[in-house]
C-alpha cells in the first residue's frame, strides 16, 4: 500500500491532516494521519502543508500541437485554422507527431492532469505516447469529409477505433468527428450508429466560431445542436467542445439531452474574445467539464490556469451576482470530466481510482488557508505539483517521468536539439 499525507481536497469537502491510502489502482481509505499505523503502508509521501487533490480530467486536448505554440497569434478561428494550423498540419509525419505529443503530454501531466481526452491526427502515435507515460487517455482520430484533408479520412478513424478498442485499460479510443461544419450529416450518423453499438464516446467541436454556425445553417438549414440531434448523436455519450455561439434555445436542447459541454475558456478568449455562459448550460441539465484545448492558442497546458480563467470570465458574463465560484470550477475540472468520460475518478474516497496529485502548499500564496478552494483555483500553478499518480502508479515526480526514465529537461533537450533555425 501507498499513502499521501496532507489536506485532502475534492469537490465534496476538505479533510485536514489525513492519509489517503491506496492499493493497486484504487483508493482503500481516507483516515486521520495518526491512524496510518493501522495499515500496512510501504511508501508515504507529503506531510504537513501539502494538498492532496484528485488528478484533473483534461477533457479536451490536442497535445501534439505543442509544435505550433506561439504561431498565428491573434487571428480569429477560421483564419487561424485555414491559414496557419491546417497548412502546418499537412506536414505532419508519424515520427514528428510522436515526438511533439510526448512533449505536450508530459507538460499536461506535470501540471496535474491525470486523464486527457485527445482529439487529433495520427491518433495511433498519441495512444502510444500515453502508454509510455502511464497517462489515462481517451484518444480519438480526427475525421472530416467536407474538407480535403487526407490525414482526417473517415476510414482512418474507424481503423484506429477497431485497433485500440479493448487493447489497454488506460488508453481508450473514442470517435472524433472534427466539427459540425466539417463533417457531413451522413458521416455523423454513421459515427452515431457505431457509438451506440459499442457504447463509445463522441468528441466534437461545437459552435466554436460564428462561421461554423453559419455554414451549418447554409448547408442544412438548421443549428449545430439540431444537426447533432438529427444525426442521432446528441445525448449523454456526446462531449461538445466550446459551445460559444449557441443560442438559448439550443443551450436548453443540449442540456436536456444530458450531453457534456467541455469549456475551454483560455482558447475561447484568445481566438474569439468570447466565452459561453456556462452556468446556463448547467442550469439546462448539461454536464460541464474543462479542457486546455491546445498549446496553440492557450500557451500553457495547465488546468490551474484554466480553472482560474473559467471562474473569472464567468463573473463577467453572468454578472457580479452569478459567477461560477472556485468550488464550482474545481468540480468541472474533476468530477465533471470524470462523469463525461464515464470513469470512477474525481473524488478522494474509498473505491475511487487512485489518480491523485500532491501539491506543495508550503508557499506564501497558500496562506492564510481559510478558503482552500480559492487557493487551489486562484493561487496554485502547475509548477506547485510535486507528484502525480495514475492508477496508483507514480508517473511524475519533481520534473522526472519514472515510466519513461527521463526528465522534462531531457525531453526539452531532445526536441530543442532537433529544431532548425527556421522552425516555428
Amino acid at each position: 500500500m501507498r499513502a499521501l499525507v496532507g489536506t485532502a481536497v475534492d469537490c465534496t469537502g476538505i479533510k485536514t491532516d489525513v492519509a489517503v491510502i491506496w492499493e493497486g489502482g484504487t483508493i482503500v481509505d481516507v483516515v486521520p494521519r495518526e491512524r496510518l499505523g493501522d495499515y500496512d503502508v510501504d511508501e508515504i509521501y507529503g506531510g504537513r502543508g501539502y494538498l492532496v487533490l484528485p488528478g484533473f480530467i483534461n477533457s479536451h486536448t490536442h497535445v501534439a500541437m505543442a509544435k505550433f505554440r506561439g504561431i498565428g497569434e491573434d487571428l480569429p478561428t477560421p483564419q487561424w485554422l485555414s491559414e496557419i494550423i491546417w497548412p502546418a498540419e499537412c506536414e505532419w509525419t508519424p515520427r514528428e507527431i510522436h515526438r511533439w505529443a510526448l512533449l505536450g503530454m508530459a507538460e499536461v501531466l506535470s501540471n496535474g492532469s491525470t486523464t486527457i481526452n485527445d482529439h487529433y491526427f495520427f491518433a495511433e502515435e498519441i495512444a502510444k505516447v500515453a502508454e509510455k507515460l502511464g497517462v489515462r487517455a481517451f484518444v480519438g482520430q480526427t475525421v472530416m469529409d467536407l474538407v480535403d484533408f487526407p490525414m482526417a479520412a473517415p476510414e482512418e478513424g474507424f481503423r484506429f477505433f477497431k485497433r485500440w478498442n479493448g487493447k489497454n485499460p488506460l488508453v481508450k479510443p473514442t470517435l472524433a468527428p472534427h466539427a459540425t461544419n466539417t463533417v457531413s450529416l451522413e458521416l455523423m450518423q454513421e459515427l452515431g450508429e457505431l457509438a451506440r453499438e459499442r457504447s463509445v464516446l463522441i468528441h466534437v467541436h461545437l459552435a466554436q466560431s460564428r462561421e461554423e454556425v453559419l455554414e451549418v445553417k447554409r448547408r442544412y438549414g438548421t443549428t449545430p445542436v439540431r444537426y447533432l440531434e438529427k444525426a442521432g448523436v446528441l445525448g449523454k455519450s456526446l462531449l461538445g467542445v466550446h459551445g460559444v455561439y449557441l443560442e438559448d434555445g439550443d443551450v436548453r436542447r443540449f442540456g436536456r439531452s444530458g450531453a457534456t459541454l467541455v469549456h475551454c475558456p483560455v482558447s475561447n478568449v484568445r481566438l474569439e474574445a468570447r466565452v459561453p455562459q456556462v452556468m446556463k448550460f448547467e442550469t439546462a441539465g448539461a454536464n460541464v467539464a474543462l479542457g486546455n484545448d491546445s498549446p496553440n492558442p492557450v500557451g500553457l497546458m495547465d488546468m490551474f490556469q484554466e480553472m482560474r480563467i473559467a471562474s473569472l470570465v464567468q463573473g463577467i458574463t453572468a454578472g457580479p451576482s452569478g459567477p461560477s465560484g472556485a468550488r464550482k470550477t474545481f468540480t468541472w475540472a474533476t468530477m465533471g470530466g470524470a462523469k463525461a468520460l464515464g470513469i470512477r475518478a474525481g473524488l478522494i474516497r474509498s473505491g475511487y481510482l487512485a489518480d491523485l496529485i500532491l501539491v506543495n502548499g508550503r508557499k506564501p500564496q497558500f496562506l492564510p488557508g481559510e478558503n482552500l478552494y480559492s487557493h487551489v483555483v486562484y493561487s496554485t500553478r502547475g509548477s506547485d505539483v510535486e507528484m502525480v499518480f495514475v492508477n496508483g502508479e507514480m508517473v511524475y515526480r519533481n520534473g522526472a517521468l519514472p515510466k519513461l526514465g527521463k526528465t522534462l529537461e531531457d525531453l526539452w533537450g531532445e526536441v530543442e536539439g532537433g529544431l532548425s533555425p527556421q522552425s516555428p
